[in-house]
């Protein structure tokens, strides 16, 4: 992927500017667990300059220099989606993982996306391939395969720097936002099977309790609410939320810490024993960028696998046409506000049905798996890693009214980077996120001639969306849906005929976004009306 000069030493500029200094100064004890979650790529994002398991592994090798004893803690979400899982079923990174593990142990507990498949063939392979322990307590592996079943560990405890620490390993259900698999049944009583494993664990004598949790945010606040009962819970490392969240704790609950996505910034525990006797635990957030230098040998893996994806797909770094500015098809684009990338791919959705143009349209922000820019050329590649898995597309109709309610789903709950956030075209819509869920859409407006109007209540208006999205996935309720056609037209193919077509009439594709004049507007802070 070929990037403009001036745009690199910019995004250098900054993430420089933005990056932590991994010296916070020399803690008690020896441990030090590292917590990574939701990573999808083997190698680095944003043009290469944040994130990647090869500086994860360099901080590893200096924290083992200084004397630490290092453990690797991983939230889930590792083996789907992406490019290459769709070529090796995540077999790459059961490599990357294993290549850190031999350096330091790691325990991960299985995120949604690990049951992506609907047989269990794939888990298989790559639970036999690891050398990891995989943890969990809310459910359970029951692939056919005896061995790999067995590999799934419950109240897991191990001793670290002469401490001994138990773990609490919890995973979504499906009507949270998991996935539906008979191999891996879970029971969604996630209080109720965390009390079970923590008295469990204080009744063996442990030192400390970390819930390793794929949950939601609210689910995890749920969980962390037993410390009240269980002194020795301390502290969650989770996934699923694809930004650094941080919820100090105390006497009555426990600190939640999570990661962002793809290693851009990870957590540092530092554990040990006060004079006391009290075990303390301090959380310290690393960013993951340039100011940290890959580790060489990890390096081979990444050329390893670029090259075994060249050879599958050689025509992958053919151009496709031209940005006219740089792309923004970060996570923290689209999953919190307008993206020039979401803009230009749900502008596709409206044709997607060519003998009936849409109205409407919006696909969620968690389609959109390539976070990273795209500057200069647009290849391939670009579109093959902004669609991690495959995503058909349906028509329908809707009243204005049922359609306003349905885009609620998209704006509920707090906190950034949500993969429920919906890029849209045909319309704008305005949010106020302190309002109750269900009732934050303050204006949902469509064009008439040169101007907006409100959309009409009872107007029916034709709209494309995923089709994931209208089996309910991400909170999507599309009951009131009619004229629903066959699922069609998948959505990889439908960016690629834009590109291309821009490229063949000598137009660049995209442009800026307007802050002036923005598609979504979330109003607070400096932001009190809507247009």
């Amino acid at each position: 992927m070929k990037r403009s000069i001036a745009f690199l030493v910019f995004l250098l500029a900054t993430l420089s500017a933005c990056s932590m200094s991994l010296t916070v100064g020399d803690p008690p004890g020896r441990l030090t667990l590292l917590h990574l979650n939701d990573t999808y790529r083997i190698d680095a994002v944003e043009d290469g300059q944040r994130g990647g398991f090869g500086r994860v592994v360099t901080l590893i090798h200096e924290l083992q220099e200084e004397g630490r004893d290092v453990h690797i803690l991983h939230g889930g979400d590792f083996l789907y989606p992406s490019l290459e899982s769709q070529l090796w079923d995540g077999e790459q990174m059961i490599e990357a993982l294993n290549f850190m593990h031999d350096l330091a142990p790691m325990y991960v507990v299985p995120g949604n996306h690990e049951f992506d498949p609907r047989n269990a063939d794939a888990l298989i392979d790559a639970v036999r391939q690891s050398r990891f322990a995989w943890l969990g307590d809310n459910f359970s592996f029951e692939t056919g395969d005896a061995a790999v079943d067995a590999r799934l560990q419950n109240a897991y405890i191990t001793e670290m720097d002469g401490l001994r620490i138990g773990f609490l390993a919890l995973t979504l259900h499906a009507e949270d936002g998991g996935n539906l698999r008979a191999y891996a049944p879970v029971n969604r009583a996630y209080v109720g099977e965390a009390r079970r494993v923590l008295r469990q664990l204080e009744a063996e004598g442990v030192d400390l309790i970390i819930g390793l949790t794929h949950l939601n945010l609210d689910e995890d606040r749920e969980v962390a609410a037993l410390r009240a009962q269980f002194p020795s819970f301390k502290l969650i490392t989770g996934g699923h939320e694809h930004e650094p969240e941080f919820e100090e704790g105390s006497a009555e609950r426990a600190t939640i810490i999570k990661g962002a996505s793809n290693a851009r910034a990870i957590w540092r525990l530092d554990i040990w024993r006060d004079e006391q006797g009290e075990v303390q635990v301090r959380n310290t957030k690393v960013a993951i960028d340039s100011a940290i230098e890959p580790d060489p040998d990890y390096a081979v893996i990444e050329r390893k696998w670029r090259e075994q994806l060249l050879a599958r797909i050689p025509f992958l770094e053919a151009t496709l046409g031209v940005a006219a500015v740089p792309l923004d098809g970060r996570e923290t684009a689209v999953r919190s506000g307008d993206s020039n990338w979401g803009v230009f791919i749900a502008d596709q959705m409206r044709g997607a049905f060519p003998d009936a143009p849409a109205e409407l349209a919006f696909v969620n922000g968690g389609t959109l798996r390539i976070d990273d820019y795209i500057a200069d050329e647009i290849s391939f590649e670009d579109v093959g890693r902004t669609f991690g898995f495959s995503s058909f597309l349906r028509r329908m109709t809707m009243k204005g009214a049922d359609f306003r309610r349905l885009l609620e789903a998209g704006f509920r709950g707090a906190g950034p980077s949500k993969g429920y956030f919906p890029q849209i075209s045909g319309f704008r819509v305005c949010v106020d996120r302190s309002r109750a869920d269900g009732d934050r859409i303050v204006s949902m407006q469509v064009p008439v001639a040169n101007d907006w109007q409100e959309i009409e209540p009872e107007k029916e208006y034709s709209l494309v969306a995923p089709d994931y999205l209208y089996g309910g996935g991400d909170g999507y309720d599309f009951s009131a849906a009619s004229n629903v056609s066959l699922a069609g037209s998948e959505l990889k193919y439908l960016v690629v005929d834009g590109i291309v077509n821009a490229q063949a009439e000598g137009r660049k594709v995209g442009s800026k976004t307007d802050a002036e004049n923005l598609r979504i507007v979330i109003l607070g802070g400096s932001r009190t009306s809507c247009w």
